[in-house]
């Protein structure tokens, strides 16, 4: 059985999300915990705050045992691309583009 957690329209690169993603893939919920609350990247905020919410949904939904939970799998797809611009010399435009990641996490209990 497995439970997850979803965060969608995060304003962050996917790019970012992905390298903290990879520190966490396949620990322990506690050894996770423990890796983004000491992790000075922009991502672990989000990160934390959805790993705690995929532990409580493990307990509450399917009567997990929170010490036996482990992330299974994580992963982040890009969102919606915000479009915006700065005025350049000469009359010129650069496109700014603000991306936006939709991250899930699924944890499942070890036997």
């Amino acid at each position: 059985m497995e439970a997850k957690a979803v965060l969608k329209h995060a304003r962050i690169s996917p790019r970012k999300v992905s390298i903290v993603l990879d520190l966490i893939r396949g620990k322990d919920v506690e050894e996770a915990m423990g890796i983004l609350e000491n992790t000075p990247k922009a991502a672990s905020e989000y990160l934390v705050k959805l790993l705690k919410s995929a532990a409580a949904n493990a307990e509450a939904n399917f009567s997990m045992e929170k010490t036996k939970l482990y992330v299974s799998k994580c992963f982040v797809c890009p969102g919606p691309t915000i479009k915006r611009g700065q005025a350049r010399a000469r009359g010129g435009f650069d496109r700014i583009l603000k991306r936006t990641s939709h991250v899930t996490i699924v944890v499942e209990e070890r036997d």
